[in-house]
């Protein structure tokens, strides 16, 4: 689903109250947790949470002149997702989190590539997704980045 909306606020402001209790405690999540210099805006229609032109000027390659996009929430139809881009690039990462979610959720990890759906409002892990959001510095993630888009080009 896509909401019309120039802010985070407004966005939240359309969810249905347990939809928008549950993004808005993400919200809180992630802004607390996430490196410094992360910043919140509206982006491809969710709430983003990016790296701002000012840290990275070259901004992201398919976008450009916009923000190197790190993670997202958004309000689907039958669950909210949370996107992490690092979690699809860093596959350490990616087992740390499939271990500790089989070791903290009782249900089962619902994800694909960087989206992680919670079809239950009530079994977020904020505890987990805050330890997440740390677990990739911003100087990690864009050189990383940086190291596949170069991969992509000599491919072609």
């Amino acid at each position: 689903m896509r909401y019309e909306a120039a802010t985070p606020d407004e966005y939240a402001a359309q969810l249905t109250e347990d939809r928008r209790r549950a993004v808005d405690k993400l919200r809180e999540t992630l802004k607390s947790s996430l490196p410094k210099g992360i910043e919140e805006a509206m982006y491809a229609g969710m709430i983003g949470y990016v790296i701002p032109l000012s840290l990275y000027p070259s901004g992201y390659h398919a976008a450009p002149g916009e923000p190197l996009p790190f993670m997202s929430i958004a309000s689907q139809k039958n669950h909210i997702a949370l996107y992490h881009m690092g979690i699809y690039v860093f596959p350490e990462v990616l087992e740390w989190f499939r271990d500790e979610y089989s070791k903290r959720v009782k249900t089962k990890l619902d994800m694909a590539k960087s989206c992680i759906r919670f079809k239950n409002p009530d079994r977020i892990p904020y505890e987990l997704i805050a330890e997440l959001c740390g677990k990739i510095s911003i100087e990690e993630y864009i050189s990383k980045y940086e190291e596949n888009i170069h991969k992509s080009k000599a491919g072609r």
